[in-house]
């Protein structure tokens, strides 16, 4: 067994592998509503006066749409886009790895692609991730409340 699909087993076996996830993938998310999932999250992050970087992804984790505010770091671009693919890969929100991880379960880190840092949310459609949305630019609760402004897009 390779040692990354022990550590998968590993942390499935801790119990949060198969907590907050959705039921499987559906279509993958539009360019318009994508743009339109980036707007509502980037109004919050105005309207907090946040500067940050914004990702969606498709089902495949591939980048669909992203937008970065004026004056938002330069690290932030690449954040953005490992926190939308994490969480649209593993089906969670990264906040997720980052509780996991918090606990102890260091495990976490041994998983491709798995960002331990709140700010990625799947996007979920009839119960069906369609993408994920990742924000970074200031704290990780603070891009997570910019990411979760963008996901209600979809349950309006």
């Amino acid at each position: 067994m390779t040692t990354r699909i022990r550590n998968l087993v590993l942390v499935c076996m801790m119990g949060w592998c198969l907590a907050s996830q959705a039921d499987g993938y559906g279509p993958s998310i539009t360019l318009d509503t994508a743009k339109q999932v980036a707007a509502s999250a980037a109004d919050e992050a105005r309207k907090q006066q946040f500067r940050v970087a914004i990702a969606i992804v498709d089902t495949a984790g591939q980048l669909v749409y992203f937008e970065k505010l004026d004056d938002t770091q330069m690290a932030s671009v690449e954040v953005a886009i490992a926190k939308a693919r994490s969480a649209g890969i593993y089906r969670r929100e990264t906040k997720v790895f980052e509780t996991a991880l918090s606990q102890g379960r260091n495990a976490i880190l041994g998983l491709p692609g798995a960002v331990p840092i709140e700010g990625g949310i799947p996007l979920v459609n009839n119960g069906k991730v369609i993408g994920a949305i990742g924000v970074s630019g200031v704290t990780s609760e603070q891009d997570g409340q910019v990411a979760r402004a963008g996901a209600k897009r979809l349950a309006q």
